[in-house]
């Protein structure tokens, strides 16, 4: 019966694990290898086997859920791109002090954790947006285009545009990355 099925994926960084779930209830469950370099081979091969062990078809499937550790992992163990970030000027350090909370409070000599972005490839631009979302002060384009051009020559493959307050308005990220787009297009954006 069409759209009887449920089906859920999460794609680790060894195996794939694949849910499908019928309308009563019963599960079937597949766990196949991933594959790093092509992750959705994992998640096909193993949808086609969990729906062939109860000769269901893709079109039976009402549901599909998919879930991933990959990014999480690629974190972790620090083997994603070589990033940096714009951010607005006077908080280039806020990744690395964060709240200043420690999981062990009173042990004075703990080390933070190594920020995902290092020191020198987080640049500063001016422009502020305020809580509220009103401007205070204009983004400074030309600032924008030259950290571009500081990030890129240092061959970084990635930039995060992460200014103050632009989750109450976002035009001063939106406006970075057409620059972005304009002055340094090989740059993955991350907003």
């Amino acid at each position: 019966m069409p759209d009887s099925y449920r089906l859920a994926f999460d794609v680790g960084g060894t195996f794939t694990d694949v849910v499908l779930v019928d309308g009563d209830g019963v599960l079937t469950i597949e766990k196949v290898l991933t594959t790093p370099e092509a992750p959705e081979l994992g998640a096909e091969a193993g949808s086609e086997a969990a729906l062939a062990r109860v000769s269901a078809r893709v079109g039976d499937v009402g549901l599909g859920v998919h879930g991933t550790t990959l990014v999480a992992n690629a974190i972790i163990e620090r083997r994603g791109a070589r990033t940096g970030m714009l951010t607005t000027q006077g908080f280039e350090d806020v990744i690395e002090i964060a709240h200043g909370e420690r999981y062990d409070m009173y042990d004075l000599f703990l080390p933070f954790p190594v920020p995902l972005v290092e020191r020198r490839l987080r640049l500063g631009v001016p422009g502020r947006i305020a809580p509220d979302g009103g401007e205070l002060a204009p983004l400074d384009e030309a600032a924008v285009v030259d950290a571009l051009h500081v990030l890129d020559a240092e061959g970084v493959e990635a930039v995060a545009i992460c200014f103050v307050h632009a989750h109450a308005n976002p035009a001063h990220e939106l406006r970075a990355a057409e620059l972005a787009r304009e002055h340094a297009p090989r740059l993955a954006l991350s907003l």
